[in-house]
């Protein structure tokens, strides 16, 4: 008998920065009409995906190629470039950062980058800032950034010793890419010189303009902003657009497009969120963009719990698990203001957030075991995570995560305490004791003695002096050993 099923494909189409001119993403949407595909998604970094039989495919492939499309199969190998461009206006104050910087930037690229490359402004809030493998942040000299690089495959985070000059962007990128391909086996083999190497030799087979830092980065407090609906700026507005289910009809973004060409609006942007943000709507023209959303039953104003989480790309088991959880936090009237979660059912993926939930790898899927983690001081643009609990079950999640939350808020509610009680004190002569944590020199995992290791049933507030001999790394089970104390206060310079 024939197997009559059909095979269906992943599309990837990269949106550099997170930008696409109208008319690009309207000859995208033509080609896939044309095709018989009805939804398109938007990914974690910023890039468009659609599903396509093998039939759509051959025609999808005809008309890329006429427009000059690029576009990956079935493949990630070119990730895309992420960008904080879409908060430039609207969720950030830099000095000096502007759509100018980012797209003179990003027309440097004369290659594909294989590894992940973020540009980031570090006085916002909605794109993540170490999401990357080469992680460029603004810094406060002009045309200048700090560069954090996350090493492939691993969580090991190298600094670089000096900032980058914008225009160096992304020479250096290939130069840091060509050198790491070429000498993986070396840099993996000495995770602890590794990035000292790389950097003597990058710097020493380019001319490149660096500049020494004047101030160290300091991470922003975290508040993710509502980013959806129509609000106002600079005597205009901006429409966010999230789809509960991922799903954006062609139809609906093709309408779109059609009034933004109307309107004079030339580009749309997308979010690490998969939504998508339209700027510059004039306050005449509002009555035209509800009428498109009215006419495609576009939801807008969910509630703010549901828009805080991160889930893989492609990922409907994530995505189903996120909404049991949005609709028990519903139900319990549950705090998560200032938290942001994500839910990895690939250990391999590269989600943030101030809470983890982490599928366990195992063959049973009916009886799926879970670890939560979260974030020092739950500021998801942090890379160091504390282990809460471990392999507890999908019932278990909810009840485990209303406690998280609650002690999230009994800190807070403690340090509010502690400002509040020095409000008035002007005089301070001797400084505040500095409190420390122990960090594994291998996985960047913490042991902070005021949570203690619930996985390893060791109580809250037991010194790491006062461990048991066979303590051992709850993420990669390296020895007791193998912690190094670290001030705690650092953590929030990365």
């Amino acid at each position: 008998m024939e197997n009559t099923e059909i095979k269906n494909h992943q599309v990837k189409v990269n949106l550099p920065g997170g930008i696409v001119s109208v008319g690009d993403l309207s000859v995208i949407l033509e080609t896939l009409e044309k095709s018989g595909v009805e939804n398109v998604r938007f990914g974690t970094r910023q890039q468009l995906y659609f599903s396509a039989t093998s039939d759509q495919l051959e025609d999808i492939e005809h008309g890329f190629l006429i427009s000059d499309t690029d576009f990956e199969t079935d493949a990630d190998r070119h990730p895309n470039i992420v960008s904080s461009y879409v908060a430039e206006d609207l969720f950030n104050s830099s000095n000096w950062l502007r759509e100018g910087v980012y797209k003179d930037i990003l027309d440097t690229f004369s290659y594909t980058p294989g590894l992940k490359i973020n540009l980031i402004d570090d006085s916002q809030n909605l794109i993540p800032f170490f999401s990357g493998n080469l992680n460029f942040i603004s810094s406060d000299i002009g045309s200048y950034w700090h560069l954090y690089i996350r090493f492939p495959k691993t969580n090991i985070i190298y600094y670089w010793s000096s900032l980058v000059y914008s225009e160096d962007i992304a020479v250096l990128s290939e130069a840091i890419e060509n050198t790491i391909l070429t000498q993986r086996s070396l840099y993996f083999d000495q995770p602890e010189i590794e990035g000292r190497q790389l950097e003597t030799t990058v710097s020493a087979g380019g001319s490149f303009l660096f500049q020494e830092a004047s101030s160290p980065l300091r991470l922003p407090d975290f508040q993710l902003p509502y980013y959806e609906g129509f609000n106002k700026y600079n005597e205009k507005y901006w429409l966010g657009i999230y789809r509960r289910n991922e799903l954006f009809p062609v139809a609906f973004l093709k309408e779109l497009c059609k009034v933004c060409n109307k309107t004079r609006i030339g580009q749309i942007h997308t979010t690490p969120w998969k939504s998508i943000i339209i700027k510059g709507v004039e306050p005449a023209d509002r009555k035209l963009w509800n009428a498109i959303l009215d006419k495609n039953r576009m939801n807008v104003r969910h509630a703010s719990n549901e828009l805080n989480w991160q889930t893989e790309d492609l990922c409907e088991e994530g995505l189903r698990l996120k909404h049991e959880l949005v609709a028990g936090f519903n139900a319990a009237d549950l705090r998560t203001f200032k938290l942001c979660f994500a839910i990895k059912i690939n250990p391999k993926s590269g989600l943030f957030g101030s809470v983890i939930i982490k599928k366990q790898t195992q063959e049973d899927h009916n009886d799926a075991r879970f670890d939560l983690l979260h974030t020092i001081d739950f500021n998801p643009n942090s890379k160091h995570y504390h282990t809460y609990i471990k392999g507890i079950s999908k019932a278990d999640l909810l009840p485990q995560l209303t406690r998280l939350c609650e002690a999230y808020y009994q800190q807070q509610t403690l340090a509010a305490g502690e400002q509040a009680e020095h409000y008035y004190e002007t005089d301070s002569p001797i400084k505040p004791e500095l409190s420390y944590v122990h960090q594994c020199k291998h996985c960047l995992s913490i042991y902070d003695e005021a949570w203690g290791e619930e996985s390893l049933n060791i109580p809250a507030g037991t010194p790491f002096s006062r461990l048991p001999q066979d303590y051992h790394c709850p993420l990669c089970e390296s020895a007791r050993t193998e912690f190094t104390p670290i001030i705690k206060e650092s953590l929030n310079t990365f």
